[in-house]
């Protein structure tokens, strides 16, 4: 039997971490066994349902890198990709729900009251297998008891989550429903339905909810619980997929790095966990930072573009040469790319914005004069390169009887507009003689001159 699996998120707002998480551990165990990904956008409740979420969701599952396999076709189709195919919208599919409600209904298996069709709900419990769960067993309760059918379509005609979900699984052919344990009290109603139509329920496994670090329930206003967050603050996919695995998965040795080969081939069901997982802002940036370190240049460089972009900075404006070079000095000393625009913007500025306290603090009448004195030094050089230039300042110093720190922070604040950044002398040689000279130049021209003594 070849595995089908589907994820299938309402667009009511921002996609959480949970869902961004179940979705990954669908299609890492669709990649496992060679099955197939299926999305699926459950927006049949109109009133809460926006184009700007279900937008937000396809964006973050291609951030994240994980395509679906089939859909809709939405233009000429080359193969099975989110590049060819959309979603499946529950929306276009209204038909497929009456059907299986007249069948329902056909069978007095199923019925009308003030307006609305019920589901006859078995008596007698449901006991089925969870593949991380274990058994379980759903008996009535007492109120139930007196009542336990259930409302299938409103009285407003709309079909409700419980047939929609069945039916789409069921007509999708889905053989393993791996959704969050929060669904856990709906699988005896839908087992329930599946019998009803004379088909073998799939196969379910209800992962693990995702805690604050607290213990407390991750409510969608909590820091870190939409994926939104991690992309606009230029967290690295990859780090984010390795961290996520990892919140409900346990490999059996004691690692905690894994390229997405090594996960796809690993990952199985019977090693998630039953407990439920704590999620560790702090431990994610640490990840994210090492994932950083240990990037590829072109990778590293590829991110770091498009966190300047989204700062409103355009590297493409310079020789990718430049770029690279540029960000090749951002290695090691950042934790997610967000950070870069403030710590490296300057290399992309024609003009600096300063540190309003550190021009207070460094721009002085009494730095006017060393400033003056390290351009000139710079201005007669021939050879531009990091230890060349850091020997020259430290010369400089040693002359006028200063500590080089006195010339260093002035300088670099003339360079970057910045108190901290990269390494000085190597972002002073990426930048160039030519600009180096020119932001001196601009510095000196904002600090007013000494008053002379009388």
């Amino acid at each position: 039997m070849s595995v089908r699996v589907r994820f299938a998120p309402s667009p009511t707002g921002h996609l959480h971490i949970g869902g961004a998480r179940t979705a990954l551990f669908n299609w890492l165990y669709a990649r496992h066994t060679g099955g197939k990904f299926i999305l699926r956008i459950e927006d049949t409740d109109v009133a809460r349902n926006t184009q700007e979420a279900t937008e937000m969701i396809l964006e973050g599952l291609r951030w994240l890198g994980l395509g679906w396999d089939e859909g809709p076709l939405t233009g000429e189709a080359t193969g099975p990709s989110t590049g060819d195919r959309g979603p499946y919208f529950q929306s276009q599919r209204r038909e497929n729900y009456l059907r299986r409600v007249e069948a329902l209904l056909s069978r007095d298996m199923a019925y009308e009251r003030d307006g609305a069709i019920r589901f006859r709900m078995r008596r007698e419990p449901i006991v089925f297998h969870d593949l991380i769960v274990g058994e379980v067993r759903r008996e009535l309760t007492d109120r139930e008891a007196e009542d336990p059918d259930f409302v299938i379509v409103r009285s407003d005609g709309k079909p409700v989550f419980h047939l929609t979900n069945v039916a789409d699984d069921l007509e999708m052919g889905v053989t393993h429903v791996i959704r969050g344990e929060d669904h856990l009290s709906n699988t005896p109603k839908h087992i329930a339905l599946f019998e009803a139509f004379g088909v073998q329920p799939p196969k379910y496994a209800h992962i693990p909810l995702i805690l604050n670090a607290d213990g407390t329930k991750m409510s969608k206003r909590d820091r870190g619980a939409s994926l939104k967050m991690y992309m606009e603050e230029g967290y690295a996919p990859e780090a984010l997929v390795n961290y996520l695995v990892l919140l409900g998965w346990s490999p059996k040795e004691d690692r905690q790095f894994f390229s997405l080969d090594e996960l796809i081939e690993r990952f199985d069901l019977s090693e998630v966990l039953r407990h439920n997982a704590r999620f560790d802002l702090a431990k994610l940036q640490w990840m994210n930072g090492q994932y950083l370190s240990r990037m590829e240049e072109d990778r590293f460089v590829e991110l770091g573009v498009h966190a300047f972009a989204r700062a409103g900075l355009d590297p493409g404006r310079y020789p990718p040469g430049y770029v690279k070079a540029a960000l090749r000095t951002c290695r090691n000393k950042i934790k997610t790319f967000g950070e870069l625009p403030e710590y490296a913007g300057f290399y992309f500025k024609e003009r600096l914005d300063y540190d309003p306290e550190a021009e207070e603090k460094f721009f002085t009448p009494e730095n006017r004069e060393l400033l003056e004195r390290l351009r000139e030094t710079y201005a007669n050089l021939d050879e531009w390169t990091p230890g060349y230039l850091e020997a020259q300042l430290k010369n400089l110093a040693g002359l006028l009887n200063i500590k080089p720190a006195a010339l260093v922070h002035p300088l670099r604040l003339a360079c970057t507009g910045r108190r901290v950044g990269p390494s000085l002398y190597h972002l002073m040689e990426v930048l160039g003689k030519e600009t180096v000279l020119r932001r001196i130049d601009e510095a000196l021209a904002r600090i007013p001159p000494q008053t002379p003594t009388a």
